[in-house]
């Protein structure tokens, strides 16, 4: 709870730095949430899990920062917004921040790290270096209940008894370990140099392997522990998109749009989930985000203009990767006010007769006056 109120913190100082439709673009406010609220909230859940209770807490404040990356309403589902954003729900990074740090623990040197060291002896290392202190003898003054943890043995689930930390932790990498015989050193050339130990290259692909299996275990996660509504079909990712360097305004309207939760007709907000869902500007069809982009006759003129390319918007279409097209995009937005609220731009559509004629006003008629060649 300290964390989360030095998180929040923090928060109210960055926030100022993008106010809605304001500010910082969504790339820059991701970069601030990732790279320093991300930290401040999440210390030492590398190794101590939160409870539910605190997570609870995490996950309230976590989804401000997400909205306030998005610029999107409060009414967006959490599963989207998570998606949106690209930052994973707490549960899921304390999750992997774990695995992460289990594998650093692992791929240490022994002689170097006092952790790697204290491993049961069963641990498959390429250095037999080991802490006097390892093993047996680490359990005596503490309960019997405690027992270290062989490497090749699963924990036992309800655990029975507990085990020594250090090989708690170790063992969250056992399903990314590939099926190694002998785990590879990072920085093996702190090691007294060995003639048996393999090429440094090869021990750093192999741990880049092993982050990137445990990075696709977080992502496989985040789509089966989190699903999204059925008409959103964008996979999770932790990398920005593209669009979110545009300015926050515009990026705010695609967030939205994208997200079903806009000033489309058809996309319902809290205040009128009953509303017409037909187009204002044409009323021919229902105004979708593909009508609204790629087939409204009232906006017709300004497509052929400025959104030469772009005939998608799905989630695996062109459009998303293409910064050109992205430009033009957001071009046509701002020129047709697509997304925009009603309130900030005139009917497009004249009305049919008016409600009552007004007589031309009186006009009076011209004075003419008469000068003398004196006075000329």
């Amino acid at each position: 709870m300290r964390r989360l109120a030095f998180a929040q913190g923090a928060f109210a100082l960055i926030r100022r730095l993008g106010p809605p439709g304001a500010g910082l673009p969504p790339y820059l406010c991701h970069r601030l949430a990732t790279s320093l609220i991300s930290p401040i909230l999440l210390y030492g859940a590398d190794l101590f899990t939160p409870s539910v209770g605190t997570t609870t807490g995490l996950e309230t404040f976590w989804r401000k920062v997400q909205r306030w990356t998005t610029n999107c309403f409060s009414a967006t589902p959490t599963a989207i917004l998570s998606v949106e954003s690209c930052l994973p729900p707490v549960s899921l990074l304390v999750a992997h921040r774990q695995r992460l740090a289990a594998l650093r623990v692992v791929y240490s040197p022994p002689s170097v790290n006092p952790a790697t060291a204290r491993l049961h002896p069963s641990f498959p290392s390429l250095s037999l270096y080991r802490a006097p202190d390892s093993s047996p003898a680490l359990t005596r003054g503490l309960s019997s209940v405690y027992l270290p943890l062989h490497w090749k043995k699963p924990r036992p689930v309800p655990p029975i008894r507990n085990h020594l930390p250090v090989n708690a932790v170790a063992h969250r990498s056992i399903p990314f370990t590939l099926g190694l015989s002998w785990m590879p050193m990072m920085n093996s050339h702190l090691v007294v140099p060995a003639p048996d130990l393999p090429p440094q290259s090869l021990m750093d692909s192999t741990y880049s392997a092993l982050k990137k299996s445990i990075r696709e275990k977080l992502l496989e996660e985040w789509s089966s522990l989190f699903p999204t509504p059925g008409y959103y079909l964008d996979p999770p990712a932790l990398q920005p998109k593209p669009f979110m360097g545009l300015g926050k305004f515009v990026a705010g309207r695609i967030h939205h749009m994208r997200a079903g939760k806009s000033y489309l007709a058809t996309q319902p907000t809290w205040r009128s989930p009953d509303a017409d869902t037909s187009c204002p500007r044409c009323g021919l069809e229902p105004e979708t985000f593909e009508h609204a982009i790629l087939s409204c006759p009232s906006r017709e003129h300004s497509r052929s203009r400025v959104l030469h390319g772009v005939t998608d918007v799905g989630p695996e279409a062109p459009l998303w990767s293409s910064l050109p097209l992205l430009k033009r995009l957001a071009t046509f937005i701002g020129v047709t006010s697509t997304g925009f609220p009603p309130s900030m731009f005139p009917p497009t559509t004249p009305p049919s007769s008016p409600p009552f004629s007004l007589s031309p006003p009186w006009v009076p008629p011209p004075v003419f006056r008469v000068f003398s060649l004196a006075q000329v």
